[in-house]
């Protein structure tokens, strides 16, 4: 797509420059959150481009205030009555997949929130940049999700338990912490952020080396103040190594007598807020992700995902949605407490489908980019 052509309304804009392709998330008062479109449009874009010799490098960033705050969460909420949301999780899963195994360079510019199916494009990227205004989160359990886009594979490779917080605890990384975790790779001032952007949109080339060059024109240092949750990985990983959300908390409860641990106050308030049915979810998947591989984290968080839209042990999804868009906060979920949500239940979310219902991740490089969402069950048009 030439320049030139460019709808400026569109929800994610293409550009064509020299050997670079720019994507840009284009719904700023939206927090450019990811929607059925914007899902479509990144896909073509990205097969498109991968397959052109003349594209070297692809960039990412984000119109406005945010990278992207992650899934449309009001799309979901006014369809709950039917599946015809449910395309758009299939069709980002099976981007997800592809944006990690990407054949071009991928740079991501993050200059503001990312979170959630956001960071699917920021920490599978080659070179991701972030500023000090940079704000990454998991938060999906406070809404009644699980920690999904790939956070299943990428998590648990993070530092000791730092994975499992992130999810459990929806926690915000900020700037240089970000880098300092493993989720990004340099750390730009953000008035330098337009000029290195400007510098490698004039890049011919797509090299590692070339591009890592050109980002290590601008960026800074990376460790995180002393304040920094980073600096408390010791106690994160005593308390969150343990086997079960009960354990976490009770851990975490005999951890506040100890001086220093003040800040463990806030965190066990988040966990006992949140979901008891996403907080076992998300554990659990966090848990096999360790043992995983990518393609295995995939297609069983596209299970869970499906499973929890489609309300098969609990609608506390729908719940922390209105609360969210309410902006109240007091969802009750279903059931109340921790104690209720059965071990039964939660193997139900996690069984496979039938073999042409899962995901149909590409299994060689012959197919590439089959699997995609028209050719499957799920198209019902």
């Amino acid at each position: 797509m030439a320049q030139e052509s460019l709808n400026p309304e569109e929800v994610v804009l293409g550009e064509e420059i020299g050997n670079v392709r720019l994507i840009t998330l284009n719904r700023p008062r939206q927090l450019n959150v990811i929607s059925s479109r914007v899902v479509a449009l990144l896909a073509q874009y990205l097969e498109k481009w991968e397959k052109e010799d003349e594209a070297k490098l692809v960039i990412f960033k984000g119109n406005g205030r945010a990278f992207s705050a992650g899934g449309d969460l009001k799309m979901f909420y006014e369809h709950k009555a039917d599946d015809t949301c449910l395309e758009v999780v299939y069709r980002m899963y099976w981007l997800c997949n592809h944006i990690h195994t990407y054949k071009k360079t991928t740079v991501a510019l993050v200059h503001g929130i990312v979170m959630g199916g956001g960071g699917a494009m920021v920490a599978p990227s080659k070179f991701s940049v972030v500023t000090e205004n940079a704000v990454f989160a998991m938060p999906e359990v406070a809404v009644g999700l699980h920690t999904d886009c790939s956070f299943s594979f990428i998590l648990p490779r993070l530092p000791g338990y730092l994975g499992e917080f992130l999810a459990l605890t929806g926690s915000r990384l900020k700037g240089k912490e970000i880098v300092a975790a493993g989720l990004a790779t340099h750390f730009v001032p953000s008035d330098k952020l337009s000029e290195l952007e400007k510098k490698l949109l004039s890049l011919s080339s797509g090299e590692d080396s070339t591009v890592r060059a050109t980002i290590e024109e601008f960026s800074l240092d990376a460790t995180p103040d002393e304040k920094s949750i980073l600096n408390k990985l010791p106690t994160i990983d005593r308390c969150f190594c343990a086997e079960s959300i009960e354990e976490i908390i009770k851990s975490l409860e005999e951890e506040t007598s100890k001086e220093g641990n003040e800040w463990m106050v806030s965190i066990i308030n988040t966990l006992k807020r949140s979901s008891p049915t996403s907080l076992k979810i998300t554990l659990r998947s966090i848990r096999e992700g360790r043992k995983q591989n990518l393609a295995e984290c995939m297609k069983k968080e596209f299970r869970l995902t499906m499973n929890i839209l489609r309300s098969v042990i609990s609608g506390d999804c729908y719940e922390g949605m209105r609360a969210h868009i309410e902006k109240v906060n007091s969802p009750k979920w279903d059931p109340p407490n921790l104690e209720q949500v059965s071990s039964e239940k939660i193997d139900q979310v996690f069984k496979p489908f039938s073999a042409e219902l899962e995901l149909q991740i590409p299994s060689d490089e012959s197919s590439r980019w089959d699997g995609k969402y028209e050719n499957t069950a799920y198209n019902k048009n």
